[in-house]
């Protein structure tokens, strides 16, 4: 089954998330667990889960994705950002437990000059005092395109966070089709060689979601700028083979790009019609 969402508003709770996803033609959706900026979460609402769980099984709704803050940076030289990491992460987790068994993602962090082995060691510290053996949601490293101090951008630093990490299986990676391509990873000429790549540096089994944007800036430019796809540098073709690739097609797909949900809806309705295995039209 195409798994395929897009990023969506969690100001009206998790049933309102689920709506609005299946009126565009999503089967998941990705939201901020709360301000992309950072601040306090709202307030769970136990009869609003209790009715999107519901429905969720009532309209095959697959696995969601919530997204930490950007403002949450692990390895800061400055210990109170750190801190306000590890708490902000902490309390995400703990409230990613009122609806099991799905994924939180998190942009590994800046090392701000640091340098990448400290980046690497603090990365993992926070983890190791984070996780536990009870969690059943599975936290996920981004894969960066390396702007600046970024941690990330090469698969090699996910290895060496996830190596100390203690409870490697609560850990995945989600990768970001406009974040690889800007950090170097030719995934429109050489998607092969990019997950052969991915498997022997860090496992293919790591592999648990897909951001898929495309990118506004050129291959290896470093940038991140998410663009509509087939509007950037990656274009349309390089999707079709990405969401149709026998390592990736089984995955959760979520759209970041630049729109609006009616903008959605049309690159949900492209991207079903470039699968392979869509289904046959009615006689």
């Amino acid at each position: 089954m195409f798994t395929i969402g897009c990023h969506l508003s969690a100001s009206k709770g998790f049933l309102a998330m689920g709506k609005t996803a299946v009126s565009i033609g999503a089967n998941t959706f990705q939201f901020f667990t709360r301000n992309p900026r950072g601040g306090t979460a709202k307030a769970l609402d136990q009869s609003d889960i209790d009715a999107f769980l519901e429905y969720s099984r009532e309209h095959g709704i697959g696995i969601i994705l919530a997204h930490a803050p950007y403002t949450l940076n692990a390895c800061s030289k400055d210990e109170k950002i750190r801190e306000f990491a590890k708490n902000t992460m902490a309390d995400d987790l703990r409230r990613m437990e009122a609806v099991p068994g799905n994924l939180y993602n998190f942009h590994p962090g800046s090392h701000v000059g640091q340098g990448i082995e400290t980046g690497i060691e603090q990365i993992s510290a926070q983890l190791n005092e984070l996780l536990t053996p009870e969690l059943t949601t599975t936290v996920l490293l981004e894969t960066m395109a390396g702007k600046g101090s970024e941690v990330g951008s090469r698969f090699e630093e996910m290895k060496a966070i996830i190596d100390r990490v203690d409870l490697k299986d609560k850990l995945g990676v989600c990768l970001d089709t406009c974040h690889v391509h800007d950090a170097g990873y030719d995934v429109v000429n050489d998607l092969d060689g990019v997950l052969s790549a991915f498997d022997r540096v860090i496992g293919i089994d790591r592999l648990r979601a897909v951001h898929i944007n495309d990118s506004k800036n050129p291959f290896e430019s470093h940038k991140d700028r998410h663009e509509v796809i087939g509007g950037g540098s990656i274009g349309t073709e390089a999707f079709a083979r990405i969401i149709n690739h026998p390592q990736l097609c089984g995955l959760p797909f979520y759209l970041e790009t630049p729109n609006e949900l009616e903008g959605y809806a049309k690159e949900i309705a492209m991207l079903k019609d470039l699968r392979a295995d869509k289904p046959a039209a009615k006689a």
